[in-house]
């Protein structure tokens, strides 16, 4: 709790700075991200604790619509994250938005993860080709086949901690994270078992991040099954 309390006050005075006048407009967006780097590390690129995300990079459309989702309470895993922008309008996010996804620095090295390869392929069988007979798609469906993501609004999946990816999976399934219909995560991911979900979080940890890694275009990929009918669930 002393650790909480720490951080809210840490946090309240850099968003009330952010609020003053700026010199410039550099001035005012540093400012205003100052409390972002305070979790998610300098210029987006992740703390070393493996739990907060990087954002750098990331789609604008992606980022703003997860700071629209906190905002608007259908992600409620980290009360700190609304408490930070309950107040904020939609403009002042899609130019913080916008300011991360501008940001490329590098990427550390894959993790190593202490698991067999029959569960490594395993997770690569589930990213790449998805399950047909249950009707499920591929991870690559949505989120590119280089698995980078897709502008403006889907992010990559290469680069994240495994603890990280395990969380996003535990709040979909509970509900901790939603998004505006059709939901298609949270239908997915109540099909999958908890073991399908460590293998895939394995496989996507251990994966390199390609120098050139950016979102593709949107029409690169389609869909194959229609959001709203995996595993029979109509919206």
């Amino acid at each position: 709790m002393p650790h909480l309390t720490k951080h809210l006050t840490f946090l309240t005075a850099a968003l009330c700075l952010a609020a003053s006048a700026p010199a410039s407009a550099q001035d005012a967006m540093t400012k205003r991200v100052a409390p972002c780097m305070a979790c998610h590390g300098e210029a987006g690129k992740a703390a070393s604790d493996g739990y907060y995300p990087r954002i750098a990079g990331k789609p604008a459309g992606y980022l703003y619509n997860q700071l629209v989702n906190f905002r608007d309470g259908r992600r409620k895993q980290y009360a700190l994250m609304t408490y930070m922008v309950q107040h904020l309008s939609d403009d002042y996010l899609m130019e913080m938005a916008t300011f991360f996804a501008n940001q490329h620095p590098p990427y550390p090295p894959p993790q190593s993860v202490d698991v067999s390869k029959a569960v490594l392929e395993r997770g690569r069988a589930l990213v790449m080709d998805g399950d047909p007979g249950r009707n499920m798609p591929a991870c690559i469906a949505c989120h590119g086949n280089t698995l980078t993501g897709v502008a403006p609004s889907i992010p990559g999946l290469l680069g994240l901690p495994r603890d990280y990816i395990n969380a996003q999976f535990g709040a979909w399934r509970d509900g901790a994270r939603r998004a505006a219909a059709p939901d298609c995560m949270a239908q997915i991911t109540k099909q999958l078992t908890t073991d399908e979900i460590s293998a895939a979080s394995a496989w996507l940890a251990t994966q390199p991040v390609p120098k050139d890694y950016a979102p593709i275009a949107f029409g690169s990929v389609k869909l194959p099954i229609p959001c709203g009918s995996y595993g029979g669930n109509k919206p």
